[in-house]
């Protein structure tokens, strides 16, 4: 291995840094990359470092690595391996999930040795999350397709009896006496009821081309936000964290409405009507670094606009976690399981994903979409649905 000129390592060694034409490449990188003393401290971090354990480099240089990570964490073993051996490892879905950083941090880890400073240790630490997540929203449309046919079809095989049941019933009704009355208003009842899940489930059979303009997602927040409070949430408390700077969404504006109004239904539900502490945090961030690959093609789309719906509920329940986007899937008693697959078809046609992190008192539904940059075209009119189908990827 060519040495460092001893310029170079004499300034990262007094300075702690990784040197400026370094900086700017590993700053540049998704993944975050630590720099590791002898003694185990940290004597540098990189800007997805900074953001992975949500502290900045001057304050992570205060900080010894075994204090941020989990107890006995393979991490630390890694580490004197790779001191002890002089090459280096790796080791895949690690997770560095602590009490401090309550969310998923699944990561994978590659830890090699710096030859030019003996017992000094770099550790990349690649974050399984997004990629785990991109693949299971694949299959989540692949089951929305499954309810778009079956859609199709009970519309046509269903409704259409159900008219003819619901119109017996009422010619019934005018010549029997009250005590069967209540029953042929039992059968019509019952009807209506199988012909509204019909209709809800219709939604998923319309491919019709939608309208899409530039949306700014604060104006469809805060519309959220109100209708909440003025109804279903009126007993819960709004935190709000917006990035004023973010660009430009190509959406429409009704089906964004109905997407961020069910999360947020969905949130309040979880907290419950009788908590007295209930909380929903609505979020908007710049995360660069995810993109989707367009089918058949080399190109990738960027999503770097996160919209995040939060509450302090008592979280999903783990086995559920995995099939919450798929239909029919629900915690509800009386609920249909379509709310939150209908969500995933919707983002899903706008080019974007939408997943969930759960942990008691810590649940978040986010939304990752493009940017509009003005040059949508195409022949889906505009709705960005190559990226639909698309293999998913970080970086």
């Amino acid at each position: 291995m060519t040495s460092v000129p001893l310029e170079r390592r004499t300034r990262w060694s007094a300075q702690g840094s990784f040197g400026a034409p370094a900086e700017a490449v590993l700053n540049s990188l998704p993944h975050s990359v630590i720099v590791i003393g002898p003694d185990g401290d940290i004597r540098d971090a990189n800007t997805a470092a900074e953001h992975f354990f949500d502290i900045s480099a001057p304050l992570l240089r205060r900080y010894k690595l075994r204090e941020l990570v989990p107890f006995g964490s393979p991490l630390l073993e890694l580490i004197e391996q790779v001191r002890q051996r002089g090459g280096a490892v790796n080791e895949y879905k690690v997770d560095l999930t602590t009490p401090r950083m309550p969310s998923e941090r699944i990561v994978d880890l590659h830890v090699a040795p710096v030859p030019e400073q003996p017992g000094h240790v770099v550790v990349m630490l690649q974050r399984r999350s997004i990629a785990d997540k991109m693949d299971r929203q694949l299959t989540h449309r692949g089951a929305a397709r499954s309810v778009t046919a079956l859609a199709a079809m009970l519309a046509h095989e269903i409704k259409n009896p159900l008219s003819g049941i619901r119109g017996a019933a009422q010619l019934l009704e005018q010549s029997v006496g009250d005590d069967d009355r209540a029953l042929t208003r039992l059968i019509c009842d019952e009807a209506d009821r199988i012909v509204k899940l019909v209709d809800r489930m219709e939604v998923f059979a319309d491919k019709r081309p939608v309208d899409r303009e530039p949306i700014n997602i604060h104006v469809v927040l805060e519309h959220v936000k109100r209708l909440a409070q003025s109804g279903f949430a009126r007993h819960i408390r709004f935190v709000e964290e917006y990035d004023p700077s973010l660009p430009a969404i190509f959406a429409n504006r009704d089906q964004l409405v109905q997407v961020f109004l069910n999360l947020v239904k969905n949130a309040a539900e979880a907290i419950g009507s009788d908590a007295t502490d209930g909380e929903i945090q609505l979020t908007t961030a710049f995360r660069p670094g995810v993109r989707l690959s367009l089918p058949g093609s080399k190109a990738r789309v960027s999503l770097p606009l996160e919209f995040c719906v939060k509450d302090n509920g008592p979280g999903v329940p783990e086995d559920l976690r995995p099939h919450l986007f798929d239909p029919f899937v629900t915690t509800k008693p009386t609920g249909t399981g379509l709310g939150l697959a209908l969500v995933a078809k919707i983002i899903g046609d706008h080019g974007g994903i939408v997943e969930c992190e759960s942990q008691p008192h810590r649940t978040s539904f986010c939304v990752l979409m493009p940017m509009y940059t003005g040059d949508y075209t195409g022949d889906d009119g505009g709705r960005g649905g190559a990226a639909r189908d698309g293999a998913a990827s970080r970086g």
